[in-house]
């Protein structure tokens, strides 16, 4: 069976627009929903600069208001540390609905799955849906998420729903493992040179209490 390269498929979408600035005089826009500032490290400094980027923060699976804000914050500070250093094209941010009962409403008959099954898929779908559906209306050339980073996240799975998506809202999907190329030792790196907030959990109740086994900085 063969298996699909998408970190090969980044650096083949990432050549493309550039061909296109080139000639156009103007960057690729780009929605990148982000889960949390140590998981978007890596992917900003790769891609900012080749599109000019806005993170989307939209997490309603964060069951905490406080641990939402938290992770909030630090994603506020490392884009304005970014954004002072000039590493690239200006990032934006914009934030989504919190609404945990959208969440939780979601996992309704899923609650015993085990942590990577199908309600972790549900949870990819709903926040890159959100994301899809807001890149179409605001008129984003391309869309995705830094959830690749992860090692306990499903890359393939991910790339999937962000294909399907793009069909079904006509925008184009950014196709990554961004874990790939040392980019998740990286992340780990620029974590702690911003000394990020680095929680050992997804968000959810059903993650909360399970500790990573990873240094991950983010098994969003």
């Amino acid at each position: 069976m063969n298996t699909v390269n998408y970190h090969n498929e980044l650096l083949k979408i990432i050549d493309k627009v550039e061909e296109t600035a080139e000639r156009e005089h103007k960057p690729a826009k780009l929605l990148l929903h982000s889960c949390c500032a140590p998981c978007s490290s890596y992917c900003l400094e790769l891609l900012c600069s080749h599109f000019e980027t806005t993170v989307f923060y939209y997490n309603p699976n964060i069951t905490d208001a406080y641990e939402y804000l938290l992770r909030m914050e630090e994603q506020k500070r490392l884009i304005a540390c970014f954004n002072a250093e000039r590493r690239g094209y200006h990032i934006h941010i914009k934030e989504g609905d919190y609404n945990p009962l959208t969440f939780l409403k979601m996992c309704n008959g899923y609650e015993k799955c085990p942590e990577g099954g199908d309600r972790c898929f549900k949870c990819y779908r709903l926040r890159l849906e959100k994301t899809a559906a807001t890149a179409k209306k605001e008129g984003f050339d391309y869309f995705g998420t830094t959830l690749t980073i992860s090692p306990l996240k499903n890359a393939a799975k991910i790339n999937e729903i962000g294909s399907e998506l793009a069909a079904e809202y006509k925008v184009n999907w950014l196709y990554s493992d961004f874990k790939k190329n040392e980019g998740f030792k990286r992340s780990i790196e620029l974590s702690k040179e911003y000394n990020l907030y680095r929680q050992n959990f997804c968000g959810c109740i059903y993650s909360q209490n399970k500790e990573s086994k990873n240094d991950n900085g983010g098994t969003e």
